[in-house]
């Protein structure tokens, strides 16, 4: 298949699932990324579908592939950690995902064109989870969700997610594992991660 071919077949699946569970089939079924062939698992997510808060992540690591599980590994702990330091839970206050939900070899950077393909799926699974704060942790999810050139730049800053005739708030954040290679940015992170607070307490009650 040609790259339009992939795009257009990636686009229709994704738009043809009507519900989370609808989707992660879809992705089951895709032949058209080829990190499907090298990786054990499909990570689709982890945490409440239903969660106000949504964390999406660039791909799996070895651990993540192993389990099937997004951020599940020494960086998922320290996410963890995070999140528990603002009172928040991955069981009931955050849902996440990945851009790709399947590991690439070596754990190296998904390329521009595994983020393009898998893109309508992400795209989708945002939509149909429907949050209230989006979060891009890490330089890939947010620039190919947000279009931000580089995170160091754009981590911290408030901008909007169109999805569904929805504007979601949308905040870029530093990824764990670069906190783990450069625990001095763990301040930045903490100032994101408080603003993620305050715009969580400020969220109106749901109908």
């Amino acid at each position: 298949m040609s790259a339009d071919d992939v795009a257009r077949s990636a686009t229709a699946l994704a738009r043809g699932a009507h519900s989370l569970d609808d989707l992660k089939a879809a992705l089951a079924s895709f032949e058209g990324c080829a990190l499907k062939a090298t990786a054990k698992s499909l990570c689709f997510s982890d945490g409440n579908p239903q969660a106000r808060i949504m964390l999406v992540g660039e791909a799996p690591g070895a651990d993540e592939d192993r389990l099937g599980l997004p951020f599940v590994g020494v960086s998922g702990q320290l996410l963890d950690r995070m999140l528990l330091a603002i009172g928040l839970s991955r069981a009931s206050d955050v849902y996440i995902a990945n851009i790709v939900p399947w590991r690439p070899p070596g754990n190296r950077t998904p390329t521009t064109q595994e983020m393009m393909i898998c893109k309508p799926f992400i795209e989708r699974q945002i939509e149909l989870a429907a949050p209230d704060i989006l979060v891009t942790v890490g330089g890939p999810s947010s620039q190919a969700l947000l279009g931000v050139p580089g995170i160091m730049a754009a981590r911290g800053k408030w901008r909007e997610y169109q999805v569904g005739g929805r504007a979601i708030p949308a905040l870029p954040t530093l990824h764990p594992a670069y906190l783990l290679r450069n625990p001095i940015a763990k301040r930045q992170s903490w100032i994101d991660l408080r603003n993620l607070r305050q715009a969580f307490d400020a969220l109106p009650p749901r109908g």
